[in-house]
């Protein structure tokens, strides 16, 4: 190794930082999280590190370094503009054994920075020796993906319950064991949701009774998004790495679902308008049984899953059996969909509210307030309105709702093959019964500008990619 990896207490303890510029307000910024009396030599300092002086946070020492400034330092930073002064700090530290670091100058550090990632106390520092900073980073930004930020907390509560852990268990064996449960299992899941009082009671219970603990599983309800994989939040993947088994519906990409943890079970309860392969009841009945056999069950479901997704219902269910559980929200359809296909669910001058509403209409019309619908200048946003388009086009115009009110169809809105098929309300069946499932229905003067602002198949990030079909229909 080039540099042995170590953590510094620096609590309480003097650092020099030669230099007051953006880059030693980094610097400072990283030392005082540490808890270090920062002191600063620089002839002039940025706005942040004056900032920082005005409120006492640092100590601006002098205008101009001496090297008896480094007599009582625990260690030094050199970050100035002259290549001159910095190798005169690294000289008169290595003199006095006192630890230095030159910014961007690897040959006289004799100690580096690495990249953090900080889940406080659990830090994590990667190091390329200062030979490749910039892979450094990025291995950095992958962590923080995997890395959930609940991890300091967990750590905080296991940490106060360290003595009573040993005092239970003898052996160091039996320890291990417990926090190899505790940190793979409810414990770990409660402290995720920031239910942090439930955490300690898992904990307690897992001492108490280690054998009946483990076998209590819970259940977290996942929104996937509409379809594009890099719309899942990076707490739902979190959640599915964890996963012992994941129920899931057909509106879930493959995409998504090839994030699910390898080893995890995956079973379809997916249900299409006419053909309910797998009742509600029996999802509702596999939730529960699956949680009583103890494993963490994710329910991934696509878009949102309390916007016309069911998981109410569903957690009402496994409310009532006494499971805990847990909601991870997904970007809904009508947000993504029409993001992608650049129709703005409001506007100023063409929409000032927004309506999400159920397709799943009765044929008599029955059950809607038509009347508030037909209303301009407003948008509606409906789900699972494909097979009903006759109908909801007839009672709107009956309503009041001009026939060449703007439309748009989104199939397979985010996705790569995704189509926007656009007209007027009067050809609304019509549009419906081309585009491919599934489908968004979206109705409003906002659908206008989607010929303006539609980018997604005509952007950088995506070529390559199928692009997406336009139709008009006005």
């Amino acid at each position: 190794m080039d540099y042995l990896p170590i953590f510094a207490d620096l609590k309480q303890r003097p650092v020099l930082v030669v230099g007051g510029g953006e880059v030693a307000a980094r610097k400072i910024d990283l030392l005082l999280r540490a808890g270090a009396e920062v002191r600063v030599v620089a002839q002039a300092l940025s706005g942040e590190v004056e900032s920082l002086h005005q409120q006492s946070d640092v100590l601006w020492l002098s205008q101009s370094y001496q090297p008896e400034q480094l007599d009582d330092v625990f260690l030094v930073i050199a970050a100035t503009d002259d290549t001159e002064l910095n190798a005169r700090v690294y000289e008169d530290a290595n003199q006095r054994r006192v630890l230095a670091n030159v910014v961007d100058d690897q040959p006289k550090c004799s100690f580096i920075f690495p990249s953090i990632v900080d889940r406080s106390p659990i830090v994590v520092a990667i190091s390329s020796s200062g030979q490749a900073p910039v892979l450094a980073r990025m291995l950095r930004e992958k962590l923080e993906t995997l890395l959930p930020a609940s991890l300091g907390k967990m750590a905080e509560i296991a940490g106060s319950w360290r003595e009573r852990v040993k005092q239970r268990f003898n052996s160091m064996s039996a320890r291990r064991r417990f926090w190899e449960q505790a940190f793979d299992g409810r414990f770990a899941s409660l402290t995720a949701g920031g239910q942090f009082d439930e955490a300690e009671q898992a904990l307690k219970q897992l001492m108490d009774e280690p054998d009946e603990a483990t076998h209590q599983g819970m259940v977290t309800l996942v929104g996937a998004g509409p379809g594009d994989v890099g719309l899942l939040t990076l707490r739902g993947l979190q959640v599915m790495q964890q996963a012992d088994v994941v129920l899931y519906d057909f509106l879930v990409s493959d995409e998504v679902l090839d994030l699910v943890r390898r080893d995890a079970e995956k079973i379809c309860v997916g249900k299409r308008a006419g053909n309910h392969l797998v009742m509600q009841e029996e999802t509702n009945r596999l939730l529960v049984d699956l949680a009583k056999q103890g494993k963490k069950v994710v329910r991934l479901k696509g878009g949102d899953p309390f916007i016309f997704g069911r998981g109410g219902e569903e957690l009402e269910v496994v409310a009532a059996a006494g499971i805990p559980f847990q909601v991870v929200p997904g970007i809904t359809a009508a947000a993504g969909a029409t993001a992608y296909a650049g129709i703005p669910l409001t506007h100023r001058e063409r929409a000032q509210s927004v309506m999400f509403i159920t397709g799943q209409i009765r044929t008599d019309g029955n059950g809607l307030q038509w009347s508030e619908l037909a209303r301009g200048q407003q948008t509606l946003a409906i789900y699972m309105g494909a097979m009903k388009a006759s109908d909801i086009s007839h009672h709107l115009i009956a309503h009041g709702r001009a026939a060449e009110t703007p439309v748009a169809v989104i199939g397979r809105g985010t996705r790569a093959d995704q189509q926007v098929l656009t007209g007027t309300l009067q050809n609304l069946e019509q549009l419906a019964q081309q585009a491919p499932s599934p489908a968004l229905l979206v109705i409003g003067e906002v659908v206008e500008l989607h010929h303006k602002l539609a980018w997604f198949g005509h952007h950088p990030e995506t070529a390559g990619a199928q692009r997406p079909t336009v139709v008009n229909l006005a």
